[in-house]
């Protein structure tokens, strides 16, 4: 898989993660399962950017998204 597959997957899920984060706080629950969430997709962001050769900068992300999901398509 690429480093641009990576990028996408773990920002997706911590996007995904942040809800979950939010109900967990709400409800005066400790958020185990989020925070294992969010450590997979740092765990992704980290493993995509250091595969990519000079990484990544910010204005790259939504070229990066539009490649995997042209990819897919």
């Amino acid at each position: 898989m690429s480093p641009d597959f990576y990028l996408v997957l773990g920002i997706l899920i911590a996007g995904f993660s942040i809800p979950s984060i939010l109900s967990a706080v709400s409800d005066r629950r400790a958020p185990r399962a989020s925070a294992i969430t969010i450590l997979i997709a740092g765990g992704l962001i980290l493993l995509a950017i250091q595969s990519q050769p000079g990484g990544y900068s910010l204005e790259e992300i939504p070229e990066v998204f539009v490649r995997v999901i042209a990819s897919f398509t």
